[in-house]
């Protein structure tokens, strides 16, 4: 039991550093497809659709797929991690879940992860 409380609440830490500190302002907006384009930061005579949205948010779901792989030395539950990450923030970014939610489901996918490489 031990081991596993240890292993939840190194994901958790590493969860919160790449969902806070890694994650820019420019990918926090870059990967929500229905966010508003800065038409001030666009070049003249480019398209002005949110069109690498998707970039953005699988670079934010690598980023917290590394953390789960660096601690638990997994690239199964690296992947697992990856796509669960991509899909949760999805359905926030489309209003489908609210920030508790999202966070709330971020940590239950911790616990799986833990439940998967220790039980």
């Amino acid at each position: 039991m031990t081991e596993f409380i240890e292993l939840l609440f190194l994901m958790i830490m590493g969860h919160a550093v790449a969902d806070y500190p890694l994650q820019t302002d420019a990918m926090a907006s870059g990967k929500n497809r229905n966010k508003p384009i800065d038409l001030t930061k666009v070049p003249k005579g480019q398209k002005i659709i949110n069109s690498v949205w998707v970039y953005w948010l699988s670079a934010h779901s690598l980023t917290h797929s590394a953390a789960i792989f660096l601690i638990s030395g997994s690239y199964w539950i690296a992947i697992l991690e990856f796509l669960a990450h991509w899909l949760i923030d999805f359905l926030k970014c489309d209003n489908y879940t609210n920030i508790h939610q999202d966070q709330f489901l971020h940590v239950l996918c911790k616990v799986i992860w833990c439940c998967l490489l220790v039980l």
